[in-house]
């Protein structure tokens, strides 16, 4: 511990997590103003009357009190709010596929078979990332193409035939134009809203200083892949190959030639465009980028762009039906289908030699999920979201147009069979699950097994509070141990559906009747599904201030750099960490000051990242005056276990040592998203809890026994577990009653506790 001196201050840097955080909250005031940033990322402090920066309550120590500056970093408004961040919704299906690619399972450092397996494997997910774009593109021009311009619009159709009268129908070039039109507008949309990037408002991060940077550190390959924009260049060419592509005859022409050289180069293209921050690129990478650089990407858009004119030329006037797209969308669909096959049966001895190397010897709680294979669960689930999303919106379109006699492709048939057998396997999933939960519960109830830290913390209360703690542990833990496996169920469910799908459509025959329910509960569904996201869009662009479960979704996928889909949003983590990093930099400049970044929720995984770098930048003199407090965070059994090769178990434990104990962790067991961080295995043996988790020389193992502090609180190791509900008011803190699962941990006595050992005061 560093003996404060009398001109010693704290820094409490706090990072919010998801659900759009305001600035007053997150410094705990009325009101706030900015201090710093460039308005996207705020800086900012408490506000007295006037607006100006007000200190922060004294900070009390073992010693005596020492002044506290508070201070928030806001980065909510990258992801929430705005018409154009509001159409990141409909990208939902590529960010999924994007991270994807950041689930992979880590690759053992000089093993060339698993070296080639994951090469194989991220090509294989950028190819099955380009099929989704190409067939996003082509349901729209199912809509726009098929069912209006070519069906519902056809001279005579009595479809909206009080809006656009028949002469106009003939009118050459009309029909073509509006079917072609708004599927190409949609292409440019993706491109530029794909093309966003944040300006990052800091210098560029230092060299790590040596000897500082241990052997891993969390979240060291969040780093822009600089094959971004040829990625996109290839995603909007394919796109608009397929739209070129699309109202062809069955003759083959030398337009038609062209827009498939266009689509096969592009599928090549991502293919062999690899990565290269991972490892040094070879002869043949570097060639390949000197091919595909700024004139050939020119070139091939302004070829895609030519085709889809003259697409619209050559096919005038247009039949009453587009054969094309059925040829086409199947086509796509079974591309897809195999390559996601192919991905995940190249995951399988990826993540078996992984396993050997990186987490064979943990427990199977801190095991990452389904073995290192959650990847081609999450790319499946993409693709079949992608398909459902565009099948969803035919299906409305067709319904708003009021006239039921509008032929949607032949694959959309076996598609809403997919999702009605995908919904009843969901259900009986659910059941299934459902009462073994129930089982579960009614086991543990009969022989009286509670959570060890719930007794321990509050032995002391009254039956009926000792109760209720008891119930919202158990539920608590419920999530944070299953919501995996609901995800598994749910890529188990869309998979069955598919595979009777792809089956019944193989066998080239219709769904009996009896199946017909199933057709039916599709059909209900894929509406379902088309409405609900348009009208999510909708309120998002209306009222932004309600589009919390967009902004949730966004805060969680959008951190992510673009990798293997670059038609995704940008990443806020390539700014938010270094403009975090230079913040506390800045104040490390006064070398009386001790800088404590503290992370909420998805905030912790900011706040660690961030820690992490300082502490491969910083000369040690200025590390031993960095501490980090996390709150409520999923940094244990969320991250580490979804995302292996990002934030490896082994990386957190190093970050553990490097701080030298100066890493304080606050835990409540009722918090669905946020648990243990440091120590695991724990049990209650004679009357104290026991259990293994970090040691402050970047190892892990047994524990000495908790020790619980005046507020009540255990310490274990780095874990500071919370009663809750609190167990009294505390004068000078905010008291909520009851119990408060995820929030208001800044209100715990024990926070400020935190906070002073993270900065070596206590």
């Amino acid at each position: 511990m560093l003996m404060p001196g009398r001109e010693t201050r704290v820094v409490e840097l706090r990072v919010h997590g998801i659900m759009g955080t305001t600035a007053e909250s997150l410094v705990g005031a009325v009101a706030a103003v900015d201090v710093a940033g460039d308005g996207v990322g705020r800086i900012v402090r408490p506000a007295d009357r006037l607006r100006r920066p007000a200190p922060g309550p004294m900070l009390h120590t073992a010693v005596r009190a020492v002044p506290r500056t508070i201070e928030g970093y806001v980065w909510g408004g990258m992801t929430s709010g705005g018409v154009t961040k509001s159409t990141w919704a409909l990208m939902f299906p590529f960010t999924l596929a994007n991270m994807a690619h950041w689930m992979l399972p880590p690759v053992p450092h000089d093993n060339r078979p698993a070296a080639a397996l994951g090469l194989i494997g991220r090509s294989l997910l950028r190819l099955a990332a380009l099929l989704l774009t190409v067939l996003f593109v082509t349901q729209v021009a199912v809509v726009s193409l098929d069912l209006v311009a070519a069906q519902c619009l056809a001279p005579g159709s009595p479809c909206m035939s009080g809006l656009v009268p028949d002469w106009l129908r003939t009118w050459p070039g009309f029909r073509p134009v509006v079917g072609l039109l708004p599927a190409a507008f949609v292409i440019l949309l993706l491109g530029r809203v794909s093309s966003v990037t944040w300006n990052v408002n800091a210098p560029p991060m230092p060299g790590p200083v040596p000897g500082n940077r241990p052997q891993r550190m969390p979240g060291a390959s969040l780093t822009a892949d600089p094959d971004t924009p040829t990625l996109r260049a290839l995603h909007t060419v394919a796109a608009l190959a397929v739209l070129a592509l699309l109202p062809g005859t069955s003759v083959m022409t030398v337009q038609w030639v062209a827009a498939l050289v266009l689509l096969v180069l592009s599928a090549l293209g991502v293919l062999l465009l690899d990565d290269p921050t991972g490892a040094a690129p070879h002869r043949a990478g570097r060639w390949l980028r000197i091919a595909l650089g700024v004139v050939t990407r020119r070139v091939f858009l302004i070829a895609g762009v030519l085709l889809v004119i003259g697409s619209a030329f050559t096919r005038d006037p247009l039949p009453n039906r587009v054969p094309a797209l059925d040829v086409t969308i199947e086509g796509i669909a079974g591309l897809l289908v195999i390559v996601v096959v192919l991905f995940g049966l190249v995951t399988i001895p990826a993540a078996l030699l992984a396993r050997r190397e990186f987490w064979a010897d943990l427990p199977y709680e801190l095991r990452p999920w389904a073995g290192g294979w959650i990847s081609p669960i999450v790319l499946a689930v993409a693709g079949l979201l992608g398909g459902g999303f565009g099948a969803g919106i035919a299906i409305t379109v067709r319904g708003l147009l009021g006239n039921n006699d509008l032929q949607l492709p032949l694959g959309y048939e076996p598609l809403t069979l997919l999702w009605g057998v995908s919904a009843a396997l969901a259900i009986a999933i659910g059941l299934v699950l459902g009462s073994i939960t129930g089982v579960h519960r009614w086991h543990n109830d009969r022989k009286g097994k509670q959570p060890p830290e719930a007794d321990l913390l509050h032995q002391n209360t009254t039956p009926q509070e000792h109760s209720t703690a008891t119930r919202a542990w158990r539920r608590g833990r419920f999530q944070r141990n299953h919501l995996h496996h609901l995800l598994i169920a749910f890529g188990i469910a869309l998979g069955g559906g598919a595979g009777v799908a792809i089956w019944m459509r193989l066998r080239d025959f219709g769904a009996p009747e009896w199946m017909a329910p199933f057709s039916a509960v599709g059909v209900f569904a894929l509406g379902f599904l088309a409405a609900t996201l348009m009208r999510a869009v909708y309120q998002a662009v209306r009222r932004p201030e309600l589009s919390r479960t967009l902004g949730v979704l966004a805060d969680l996928a959008c951190f992510w750099p673009r990798e293997a889909h670059p038609v995704v949003p940008p990443c806020y983590a390539l700014k938010v960490i270094p403009e975090v990093a230079e913040r506390a930099a800045e104040h490390l400049a006064d070398r009386n000051t001790r800088v404590v970044i503290t992370g909420h929720s998805h905030g912790s995984l900011i706040a660690a990242v961030a820690v992490s770098r300082l502490m491969e930048t910083l000369p040690p003199e200025d590390r031993e005056r960095v501490g980090l407090v996390t709150a409520g965070s999923p940094l244990q059994w969320a991250y580490p276990r979804a995302f292996p090769s990002v934030v490896p178990h082994k990386a957190l434990a190093e970050l553990h040592g490097e701080l030298n104990g100066r890493w304080r962790a606050l835990c409540r067991g009722t918090d669905p998203l946020g648990g243990a961080v440091t120590t695991w295995r724990r049990q209650v043996f004679d009357s104290q809890m026991i259990g293994v988790g970090f040691r402050t020389d970047g190892s892990s193992g047994p524990l000495t026994a908790a020790q619980q502090t005046e507020s009540g609180a255990l310490i274990l190791g780095s874990d500071h577990w919370l009663p809750d509900p609190q167990l009294k008011p505390v004068p000078g803190l905010r008291w909520s009653p009851g119990v408060r699962g995820h929030r208001d941990y800044q209100a715990d006595p024990e926070w400020d506790e935190a906070v002073a050992i993270a900065a070596g005061l206590s």
